[in-house]
């Protein structure tokens, strides 16, 4: 009898083989390169809370005011491509209490803080190209890196102009979706001065004075995807005041809110974007590459067992008793 290899058995063997190749490809190749940050971001967070705010009509500080956080995050496409491994992210944050709200300028806010983030699109370290303003430090800022470790982190503070310590508290579900829970608090210090009048800052006797502003931070808390570093969930409780030059206390408020927090439509839109997108990285980076092996490895042994066993095919013999194939139509 002789053995022969049957069609399917190569086409098994052959598709096994491919899928085994596919899955370390998809693991070690296509996973990393699907890691980056994007280019063409355009979204907005908003944070709501309550607090004191300087109000410059009355001339003093008002408490129990709500106020209004609004982060607007654009990427520049153009600068980005051009860069050719950054992402260039450019930053509007303003605060507002209600009657600055809704305003026709952002320009008529509270505080109106524009700036440019440029980060490595695939560790999310800073990059200082590209028009980058401040000049940003740190391992984290809007985002942290992708694969969250357990461990602190060196997050950027736009208000303070430098970085804080942000240590790992364990895990914390935001709208039922579990993320790593970081937390930080700053201690006051000064971050510019701001001409006003003398008056403010308990100096009547001088018309205009160049006041100490000063900055500190109740307490930063912040929810973490794990697999993509997106922040589902942000808390702060910032608090700026004016000295007199040189004075060692506060002699106004102009921001004082023990907690700001993200909104629960920014948090529900936080948390499926974050569903979305590290699912589809844990696809490419472990459901498709167990899938492809897993089958790769089933599909390769049964065909190689069919090309092993081979298909029987009878021959005939000739008067001399050699053996003849049997001819088929």
């Amino acid at each position: 009898m002789r053995r022969t290899a049957s069609p399917i058995s190569l086409i098994l063997l052959g598709l096994g083989t491919f899928l085994l190749v596919l899955a370390p490809l998809l693991a070690w190749y296509v996973a990393p390169r699907a890691a980056v940050n994007p280019i063409n971001i355009d979204q907005t967070a908003v944070y709501r809370g309550t607090g004191s705010v300087f109000d410059t009509e009355q001339v003093k500080t008002v408490p129990d005011q709500r106020i209004t956080v609004t982060q607007r995050v654009r990427g520049d496409v153009e600068d980005s491509e051009r860069s050719g491994r950054a992402a260039v992210w450019d930053v509007t944050t303003t605060v507002d209490t209600d009657k600055s709200l809704p305003a026709a300028d952002p320009h008529d806010a509270l505080e109106f803080v524009p700036h440019r983030w440029v980060m490595d699109r695939k560790t999310t370290k800073p990059v200082h190209c590209c028009g980058e303003k401040p000049y940003i430090e740190g391992e984290a800022y809007l985002k942290f890196p992708f694969d969250v470790q357990r461990r602190s982190y060196q997050w950027w503070d736009n208000s303070l102009g430098s970085t804080v310590t942000l240590r790992y508290q364990g895990t914390k579900k935001v709208q039922g979706y579990t993320g790593y829970r970081f937390t930080g608090t700053v201690a006051p210090a000064k971050v510019g001065t701001r001409l006003v009048p003398g008056t403010i800052v308990d100096e009547p006797g001088r018309p205009q004075v160049l006041a100490e502003e000063w900055y500190s931070n109740h307490g930063i808390e912040l929810v973490v995807d794990q697999c993509t570093g997106r922040v589902v969930y942000a808390q702060v409780g910032p608090k700026r005041t004016l000295r007199a030059p040189g004075a060692k206390k506060d002699a106004v408020v102009l921001l004082d809110s023990k907690k700001i927090a993200f909104t629960t439509a920014t948090q529900k839109d936080a948390v499926r974007l974050a569903k979305r997108d590290s699912g589809q990285l844990r696809a490419v980076g472990e459901t498709l590459p167990i899938g492809a092996a897993v089958a790769g490895f089933v599909l390769a042994a049964v065909g190689g067992v069919l090309v092993v066993r081979g298909r029987r095919r009878p021959e005939s013999t000739d008067m001399s008793g050699t053996p003849q194939p049997v001819l088929t139509m």
